[in-house]
């Protein structure tokens, strides 16, 4: 039954939010549903603990209890157009149905009232008509600068009547009429009103947010606004042209020739940086952005929105596309609006006809406007790219070269690792010749660096890999050239896998081994193999007599080798928690990675990624040996491990088990382990 009510909860609350008309009502019907219990037409609404900032109430931010990166409290009040009655639950009774002036009084903006009727607005707004009125709350009037309000109410007649028609249109717009970048003619010399109405269900009014909407009177309709709002005549181009804080920027626009873009028709949203942004820049590098037309563009761009983005719009972090082509994080911390989690805006909503400018107090620069080397600065490869410098390759990576450099993760590098001629040479095998995107690159795809040598691309299902350095971070795109982050060092293929093993004491056994089985020639061919390298010790670990009779059997020791060998290149980044290899000769090998270590068969990898130029060497302590059938039933028995496999097979039978359907949810029942497998 409780599941039932739940299922039933949830089918209400989707089909009443899908009839709604726009966000606005679809927030404003879920602050319905959480508010019903509290009798009829109540609302539930989040404030901002420490402020007076009220929203209602959609899905993330009724469970997340945020708003802004704040706490927030729930209250319950009466939902728009609806009052109390004195001995009743909820709020049964609609508010009288009263003209504009009195209405006024009765949604929080007394004060708006007040001066309607010192500017001798309020004949007008008691009489006949249908107007608009964007009536800013009480507490928008306190917030209003001194010497604007001492401006206004010294002259009531002119600036105050006026402010007062510029939120006013002559005719009903009720929230369903607030469409997204309309405009509408004030009463003011009918100068627009600008209008957006976000997907999150804020509705803003020349970037106010409407706290109340939908307070219909006999004359018209009112909308409480958080701000009292001013006249706009200008674009967005005025302010960074008229504006001597924004001089730098100003040069930089015209230089970029996006001059005309910023007077045209639209909805931007300008995040300008000031003098003092670019001051913070260092030298060179800004005047070699300034000085590389395609550079400046890209980085004016990327402080460009497509949309318009009023502050009052964020409630939480939200990545937005920039007319560069890349996205900006931008969110809220309290008040303040953040770009890519920093609080750097200075002056919110400069609203121009053609979009709004949000002041920042530092440049932007997108990974497209850079160096390599700048691209590497402040990032997890600080230790490669210091070492590229030492190396003497500084000039490769802050050129026009168009070049990819595969930068190793901190930490794969030893502490304390020292310059040496062979890590010079090994360093420049890191720079390939060409600029690429990972999303290009294919299996067994050569790239040539700029030591000379040609490096494979490896394709596994969950990695990319360039010969034992597996991709492990977003490629980053710069002017020239491109920056793979890997996960360890390079190491190129040095000779055929018998040279591998022939230079390397520990395999001697091994190598006598390989010539005894006759399989010389094929640890020479083109491959690709992978070979899983029994050490010395792995063979001294055998009983003397055993071993022995192994090499004393070349067919029977070919048999044992092969079962170590396999016709295809798999390095440890390519090695997931349930990885199968098919043998030279024998059934399977059963791979999985714990704590950094590959395991073989149960085996572990002493050493992994011993690069040949025809496959890799992995050094094994102990032979391998082909698992039980008892091992294998265990693995079948491990439900965790069986469902798994299920998944990635994609079967759909459960042995000695059932499995079920159940709306969008995949339910394995698992009778000898009593555990339940359920997929959301």
């Amino acid at each position: 039954m409780q599941h039932l009510t739940l299922f039933t909860l949830a089918i209400t609350l989707i089909a009443t939010i899908c009839l709604a008309k726009s966000p606005y009502q679809s927030v404003l019907q879920h602050s319905r549903i959480r508010g019903r219990q509290h009798g009829p037409n109540v609302c539930a609404m989040q404030k901002i603990q420490g402020t007076d900032k009220k929203y209602f109430t959609n899905c993330k931010q009724w469970y997340h209890r945020k708003i802004c990166g704040k706490p927030t409290v729930i209250s319950y009040e009466c939902c728009p157009g609806y009052e109390k009655l004195s001995g009743e639950k909820g709020c049964p009774a609609a508010l009288p149905l009263v003209n504009i002036y009195n209405t006024l009084g009765m949604v929080g903006a007394a004060t708006t009232k007040m001066y309607s009727e010192r500017a001798q607005l309020r004949e007008e707004i008691e009489g006949p008509g249908s107007f608009t009125f964007f009536a800013p709350s009480n507490q928008a009037w306190a917030a209003l600068p001194t010497e604007i309000l001492d401006a206004l109410v010294s002259n009531v007649n002119i600036e105050l009547l006026n402010a007062l028609h510029y939120h006013m249109v002559n005719r009903r717009l009720t929230s369903e009429d607030l469409k997204h970048g309309s405009a509408f003619p004030s009463m003011y010399q009918d100068f627009n009103v600008h209008i957006h109405h976000y997907p999150n269900g804020i509705v803003t009014v020349n970037c106010a947010r409407l706290v109340k909407t939908d307070q219909h009177a006999t004359n018209g309709i009112v909308h409480v606004v958080d701000r009292v709002i001013t006249a706009v005549t200008n674009n967005v181009h005025t302010f960074i042209d008229t504006d001597d804080d924004l001089e730098t920027l100003r040069t930089a626009v015209a230089a970029a020739g996006l001059t005309q873009m910023l007077e045209s028709d639209g909805h931007y949203t300008v995040f300008a940086p000031t003098n003092e942004a670019f001051e913070k820049i260092p030298p060179e590098m800004l005047k070699r952005i300034l000085g590389d037309p395609v550079a400046l563009r890209d980085l004016l761009n990327y402080h460009i929105l497509k949309n318009m983005q009023c502050a009052e719009s964020i409630t939480s972090g939200t990545p937005l596309e920039t007319l560069q082509g890349t996205v900006l994080e931008v969110g809220c911390d309290g008040s303040d609006m953040t770009l890519n989690g920093k609080a750097i805006i200075q002056k919110k909503d400069q609203l121009g006809t053609n979009g709004v400018v949000h002041y920042i107090n530092e440049l932007l620069i997108p990974d497209s406007a850079k160096t390599l080397l700048e691209l590497a600065q402040g990032s997890v490869v600080t230790t490669a790219t210091k070492l590229f410098v030492d190396a003497g390759l500084g000039s490769h990576l802050s050129g026009s070269e168009a070049l990819t450099i595969l930068t190793p993760q901190n930490e794969a590098f030893k502490e304390g690792v020292k310059m040496t001629g062979e890590l010079k040479k090994l360093l420049k095998n890191h720079i390939l010749k060409e600029q690429l995107s990972s999303g290009v690159l294919y299996h067994r795809q050569e790239l040539e660096t700029l030591g000379g040598i040609k490096l494979r691309v490896l394709v596994y299902r969950n990695s990319l890999c360039i010969e034992n350095s597996c991709i492990a971070a977003h490629d980053k795109t710069g002017r020239f050239g491109s920056m793979f982050t890997v996960d360890k060092v390079l190491t190129p293929p040095m000779g055929t896998i018998m040279d591998v093993l022939k230079a390397d004491d520990r395999f001697s056994l091994l190598v006598g081994a390989i010539q005894t089985a006759g399989l010389t020639e094929l640890m020479n061919q083109a491959g690709p193999h992978t070979v899983f390298a029994p050490t010395n010790d792995a063979f001294s670990a055998l009983p003397k007599a055993d071993l022995n009779k192994l090499m004393g059997n070349p067919q029977e020791l070919a048999s044992v080798l092969k079962y170590h060998m396999a016709k295809e290149i798999l390095v440890s980044g390519g090695v997931g928690s349930h990885t199968r290899l098919k043998p030279l000769q024998g059934d399977k090998l059963e791979l999985n990675m714990r704590n950094q270590t590959v395991y073989i068969n149960k085996v572990p990898v002493v050493e992994a990624d011993l690069m040949a130029t025809n496959g890799v060497v992995h050094a094994v302590g102990a032979i391998i040996k082909p698992l039980s059938p008892k091992v294998d039933r265990e693995q079948a028995d491990d439900p965790i491990r069986t469902a798994s496999s299920m998944i990635t097979d994609s079967r759909i039978g459960v042995k000695n088990g059932t499995y079920s359907w159940i709306s969008h949810s995949l339910v394995w029942c698992i009778p000898q382990n009593k555990l339940l497998l359920n997929w959301c």
